[in-house]
C-alpha cells in the first residue's frame, strides 16, 4: 500500500497496524504485509478524513513463478515472503509517490485495455521498487554497513544523473527515501566528502571539460559549473586544479 494522505488503521486477523501518510504535497509512507496462509484484513475508516492510498496485491503463487523463472536467490526477500504476517514500513519515495498518483488519477484520454494496461504497469513498477525497499531496509539490520553504503551509492548515481538541476539536499534525500541527515552522514562516510562537496566538484570536472574539449568562455564554464559570478567560479577552480580556467583552454 502507498498511502500518500491520511491515516490508516489496518487490521490483519485481529492485529492492528496503525499507518500514517503525510500531508498534501508530501511523499506518503509505503506499507508492505506479507502473508504465508489466508488471512482476514481489513482497515477502519475512523473519522472521515481525507485519504490518498493505492492497494496492490500480488499472489503468491505469481511470486514464486518470478522466482523459479531466474537461478539467483535473495536471502533477504526470500526471508520476508517466507515469514506470515511480515511488515515493513518505509518513507515513500518522490518517485513511488508519482507512480501511485498515476494510478490514483490517470490520465483521461485512457480507457478499457489502455487503462488497466496503464494502471498494471505502474503497479509493478511499485512492486519492484518495494522488493528492493525490503532488501535495503531489512538487510540494514543484519549488514548495516552494506545498506548505507548501497544507499550512499544511490545518490551518487542521482546527483551524476541530475548535475545541471537545482539539486537540494532535500530533493536528493526526497529521491532516494531517506532522511536529511541519514543522507549527509552516510555518503561522508563512504566517500570521505559531504554531498554538496561531490556536487561542486562533479560540476567543475564538467566545466574543466568544456574548456578543454569545446574552447567554451570563462563565462560559459561558470555556468555549466553553477557559478553565477565567473570571479567566483575562477578562484573555485583554482583551488580544484591548481591553475586559471583560461589555461585549460585549447
Amino acid at each position: 500500500m502507498v498511502l500518500s494522505e491520511g491515516a490508516h488503521r489496518l487490521f490483519i486477523d485481529g492485529q492492528a497496524l496503525d499507518v500514517q501518510g503525510g500531508d498534501e504535497g508530501g511523499d506518503g509512507t509505503v506499507v508492505l504485509l506479507n502473508t504465508t496462509r489466508a488471512s482476514r484484513l481489513h482497515h477502519d475508516p475512523g473519522e472521515a478524513a481525507p485519504v490518498r492510498s493505492v492497494t496492490i496485491a500480488a499472489p503468491h503463487a505469481w511470486l514464486d513463478g518470478l522466482r523459479r523463472a531466474t537461478t539467483e536467490t535473495d536471502p533477504v526477500l526470500q526471508d520476508f515472503l517466507s515469514t506470515h504476517r511480515a511488515q515493513l514500513t518505509v518513507p515513500a519515495s518522490r518517485q513511488i509517490r508519482h507512480l501511485a498518483d498515476q494510478i490514483y488519477d490517470p490520465p483521461p484520454t485512457l480507457g478499457g485495455a489502455m487503462r488497466a494496461l496503464h494502471c498494471k504497469a505502474r503497479a509493478l513498477d511499485i512492486l519492484c521498487q518495494a522488493c528492493a525497499a525490503v532488501r535495503e531496509h531489512t538487510g540494514e539490520r543484519s549488514h548495516p554497513h552494506l545498506a548505507s553504503r548501497r544507499r550512499s551509492e544511490r545518490v551518487r548515481d542521482y546527483v551524476l544523473a541530475n548535475l545541471g538541476a537545482n539539486l537540494t539536499i532535500e530533493r536528493i534525500a526526497a529521491e532516494i527515501g531517506a532522511s536529511v541527515s541519514s543522507v549527509q552522514r552516510h555518503f561522508k562516510e563512504h566517500f570521505r566528502m559531504t554531498v554538496f562537496e561531490f556536487i561542486r566538484s562533479e560540476r567543475l570536472a564538467q566545466a574543466c571539460a568544456a574548456l578543454e574539449r569545446d574552447g567554451v568562455t570563462i563565462a560559459q564554464a561558470a555556468y555549466v559549473a553553477g557559478y553565477a559570478d565567473p570571479s567566483n567560479f575562477t578562484v573555485a577552480f583554482k583551488r580544484a586544479y591548481g591553475v586559471l580556467p583560461k589555461h585549460k583552454r585549447r
